[in-house]
């Protein structure tokens, strides 16, 4: 784009920023104060420009100017995302390139090839990237592309110093383009050439859904796009909502997405007519959700998980089902992000994320936690290590439980899962060894296993010569410290590999400590439900 074109292109911008409370968007936001006076919008104006032509003239270095007022990422930022630094954490300036991500994140799919890549470690040091997984008829699959291949380059360009973000825009482009990937696989003394023509993958937000035990289904929601609904729907058909005597819905690490989606899975669980959320700010006007058609009388105990990566859309739903007492919530309180984003499309392929009003759940808790005088790297990464949050805010549930606001959502049982420690971190993530092994384990196996694999001595003996060959230390005291992980992960790893991910993340979640744990809780969550009933005089189905 020409310097110019940018420049003139700035100047309504600008405005944006002199008006932003005078309601410039009318319909989409009603202003209820004056607006300011025109005479001081002009003098923003003229200063900002004064300003603008005093650097580009007399700067000891030619000024650029997408750097200067759009995006620098030495610095943090250009003028505009300077500006909205000043208003709050999560209005945002979208350049073309992150747009384009929002506006997939929010349809649920992309052009790409379609495999999951993941960072390896080598016997050397060097970080290389791999391919992880190739999705259910995807081009890559197709193509022939297979879990532990080393993408060595892309279209010709080598990947070596590249991490996983660089080489997944590598591969991803228009629908209907081609890309040439070249890899090293373990088993051929040459590199791979592959032909892979991108398509439109899909990104569900329903990552998984499956019974933990007859009776008691699971369901990681991992998003909010504009399909998570129907996903959803789908979901508890295949479960057989009707017969089901309990549910686990796991949210963790659920970043949140679209407002619409959020009512719609609450509203699978509420009882129609329940409010869901309400948003309100100072120039705009009270908007109330409720559920349009509820739940049907499938009133079988919930416990939702969440952990502090838990915000926004998610943090909807877990709140209205923790007010209605719908739901036994259990984990980490959420991050605490309440504030309503209204997306305006600009010029030039950009985007604003501009927030105008704040998020309450029924009871009228503030989902927004404290954001004033504290920096970014705080807000986002600090907060995640810290306690419980203060409670400045205490509400009642529909059967009379306190709750808490002002800091995101607080779990009903506390739950904090232990870290990693350095050898599984070692196995599961630098290294790829199960990943490796699994692959290794089965040219020796006939190339597949049952489902019903478990791991005995002799797997473990030739896991332990594997990590062996690939100069990874484990001693009988390692492997008895860790037995359970390590045993899991195997075998989830064959698993998949053979059956695809949906296998392996079932055994998974055999070894996870959370879900156990909401295994245990379910007869409290169905106490929960019996309670409500007796407050409100009537018999809840099943109860």
């Amino acid at each position: 784009m020409k310097t110019r074109q940018r420049y003139l292109w700035f100047l309504p911008t600008t405005v944006l920023a002199c008006a932003l409370l005078g309601g410039l968007f009318g319909g989409r936001v009603e202003a209820t104060a004056s607006p300011p006076d025109d005479s001081d919008v002009q003098t923003c104006l003229k200063q900002f420009t004064s300003v603008y032509q005093l650097v580009e003239q007399n700067y000891a270095d030619l000024v650029d100017p997408d750097a200067a007022i759009f995006d620098n990422p030495e610095t943090g930022g250009g003028a505009i995302p300077g500006m909205l630094r000043q208003l709050d954490p999560h209005s945002l300036f979208f350049d073309p390139k992150a747009f384009s991500k929002l506006r997939e994140d929010q349809e649920g799919r992309y052009s790409g090839v379609g495999m999951v890549i993941a960072p390896r470690e080598e016997r050397d040091g060097r970080m290389v990237v791999i391919v992880q997984e190739p999705m259910p008829d995807s081009p890559a699959l197709k193509a022939g592309l297979r879990p532990g291949d080393v993408i060595i380059r892309v279209d010709g360009k080598s990947t070596e110093g590249l991490g996983t973000p660089q080489v997944r825009d590598l591969l991803k482009g228009p629908r209907g383009t081609a890309v040439h990937i070249t890899v090293n696989r373990e088993v051929s003394p040459q590199p791979l050439e592959f032909e892979v023509v991108r398509h439109e993958i899909p990104h569900p937000s329903v990552e998984n859904a499956f019974e933990l035990r007859p009776g008691v289904g699971y369901i990681r929601l991992a998003e909010f796009s504009e399909t998570t609904g129907d996903e959803l729907r789908q979901a508890l058909s295949k479960l057989d909502a009707k017969s089901l005597h309990g549910l686990v819905l796991d949210l963790r690490g659920n970043p949140g997405g679209l407002l619409k989606e959020a009512v719609e899975v609450s509203d699978h669980f509420l009882e129609k007519n329940q409010l869901i959320v309400y948003h309100a700010g100072r120039n705009s006007r009270e908007e109330r959700y409720v559920a349009a058609t509820g739940e049907e009388g499938h009133q079988y105990p919930m416990v939702v998980l969440i952990d502090r990566g838990t915000a926004s859309a998610a943090e909807i739903v877990t709140g209205a089902l923790q007010d209605h007492d719908r739901a036994l919530v259990m984990g980490e309180p959420s991050f605490g992000k309440g504030l309503v984003q209204s997306v305006y499309t600009l010029s030039e392929h950009t985007g604003l994320a501009l927030t105008t009003a704040h998020y309450y759940t029924p009871t009228g808790r503030l989902i927004q936690r404290e954001y004033s005088g504290v920096s970014p790297y705080d807000y986002y990464l600090h907060y995640q290590e810290s306690g419980t949050p203060s409670h400045p805010d205490v509400r009642r549930t529909d059967a009379g439980r306190e709750v808490f606001g002002g800091g995101g959502i607080t779990p009903d049982v506390a739950f904090h899962e232990p870290p990693s420690n350095p050898l599984q971190v070692i196995l599961e993530f630098r290294r790829q060894a199960f990943l490796g092994f699994a692959l290794n384990y089965l040219r020796a196996h006939g190339g597949t296993v049952r489902r019903d694999f478990l791991v005995d001595d002799a797997v473990v003996a030739d896991f332990r010569k594997y990590l062996a060959s690939e100069e990874i230390p484990l001693t009988a005291h390692d492997y008895k410290d860790n037995s359970n992980f390590i045993d899991g992960n195997i075998r989830a790893q064959l698993l998949e590999v053979v059956y695809g991910q949906a296998e392996g993340d079932k055994v998974k979640k055999e070894y996870d400590p959370m879900v156990q744990k909401a295994l245990e809780e379910m007869p409290v969550a169905r106490e929960l439900l019996a309670r409500l009933h007796r407050v409100a005089g009537t018999k809840g189905p099943g109860l």
